[in-house]
């Protein structure tokens, strides 16, 4: 079995080839495949695992990097309003070379969710679907590491500010992500399925606040506001106009319920409970 990892440079990715690993695949059966060929040796170059250099716009590239491959991770892309030629490109690719199996990274509850990163995950797993290639569809909630700068943000200000309501989010450590798509890729469970995956915890706005205070040792002051208020703050903050839509826009889904619902499906594949974002801010406190 030969199993390939797209976006092996990026975080999710490096961490599926360190778990395909860890679960005994051996390294020259596995291809970390990356836009950059300094930062693939970089981090490959003493693991034996095989590299190869390819671009999601370069649909050549792509099949080059496929060929003799059996299972493919398709870690999807990090530029949104180009996910769908890139995804187009890559499952081609895969069909024109022989790839047996795709393994895709989605959002959660793509095919109804109000998140708006999802429309393009829904596009390619229709595409899957209608794909001669058995796949298996992973659809991750929200990463613990994507608060990386609010907790440290909190930690600077003694101050967090939301919009979400009383929306919770199911989140998971983004390496439980990864353990569970290097097990379906390496054991071949789950073909044709598609498997939300979560947290087996939920939290709030409030309950972020007060686990960010816990690790802190300190009060943190919280306020939950309107969309146009937390808009306003954020401009007033000097943030930029995307990033703004960025934040605005997802506590606005959380609010909606896009990123609740906690689930033991996550934590039964990877055979341990999911990491909490209590024992992720730790880490970073430590780090």
């Amino acid at each position: 079995m030969t199993i390939a990892v797209t976006g092996a440079t990026g975080n999710l990715g490096r961490l599926i080839v360190d778990h395909l690993l860890a679960r005994g695949i051996a390294a020259d059966e596995v291809v970390a495949i990356g836009r950059n060929a300094e930062r693939l040796s970089a981090l490959f170059a003493d693991s034996g695992v095989r590299t190869a250099v390819a671009d999601y716009a370069d649909p050549a590239a792509l099949a080059s990097a496929f060929d003799g491959v059996e299972t493919l991770v398709l870690v999807s892309g990090s530029e949104v309003g180009q996910r769908i030629p890139q995804h187009t490109n890559a499952i081609r690719a895969a069909e024109q070379v022989g790839v047996q199996h795709i393994v895709y990274t989605s959002a959660p509850h793509a095919d109804t969710s109000t998140l708006f990163v999802a429309p393009e995950h829904k596009a390619t797993e229709d595409l899957l679907a209608a794909s001669p290639l058995t796949a298996t569809v992973l659809r991750n909630n929200w990463y613990n590491e994507n608060y990386e700068q609010a907790f440290a943000q909190i930690a600077a200000t003694g101050q967090w500010l939301a919009s979400s309501g009383t929306g919770r989010i199911a989140s998971a450590a983004r390496s439980d992500y990864a353990e569970a798509a290097a097990v379906v890729a390496a054991t071949g469970a789950h073909r044709g399925e598609t498997l939300e995956l979560a947290g087996d915890t939920t939290w709030d706005g409030a309950e972020f606040a007060a686990t960010a205070g816990r690790v802190l040792g300190r009060d943190v002051a919280y306020a939950d506001v309107s969309s146009q208020e937390h808009q306003q703050a954020l401009v007033s903050a000097g943030l930029d106009e995307g990033t703004i839509g960025f934040l605005v826009g997802l506590d606005a889904a959380v609010a909606d319920g896009a990123l609740d619902g906690p689930s033991p499906v996550l934590s039964t594949l990877i055979g341990h409970p999911t990491v909490t974002l209590e024992e992720t801010f730790r880490r970073l406190h430590t780090a």
